[in-house]
């Protein structure tokens, strides 16, 4: 069964830093891309950032780059996103997601995601 399991988020001041986690389980992880996405009230998800371990290209959405960065650990089977100089605009649900199509299906970066964690709540104060 594929799982996906999000953690680390919380109530941050602008400018302060979270770092979230996404277990997997279920799925060989260097087989496959995680992305990190995000969902904010009244908004649709969108695309964070993906890393894909079958060639190890990292992507980012524009509104991100230069303040977070995503990385994995194969052997723990976990993915990171380090999320520094948070904005009030950073504020949603941020999901993990995997490109094995079993529900809701978004497009990120030329890819499909379609596994979802349950998402874990991230809001930054001004």
């Amino acid at each position: 069964e594929v799982q996906l399991v999000e953690s680390g988020g919380g109530l941050v001041q602008a400018g302060g830093s979270l770092r979230l986690s996404c277990a997997t389980s279920g799925f060989t992880l260097e087989d496959y891309a995680i992305g990190w996405f995000r969902q904010a009230p009244g908004k649709e998800r969108e695309g964070v950032s993906y890393i894909d371990h079958t060639d190890d290209t990292i992507y980012y959405a524009d509104s991100v780059k230069g303040r977070f960065t995503i990385s994995s650990d194969i052997d723990k089977n976990t993915v990171y996103l380090q999320m520094n100089n948070l904005k009030p605009e950073d504020t949603a649900v941020y999901y993990c997601a995997a490109p094995i199509l079993l529900g809701l299906v978004v497009e990120f970066g030329g890819l499909d995601f379609g596994s979802w964690g349950q998402g874990t709540q991230v809001t930054v104060s001004a």
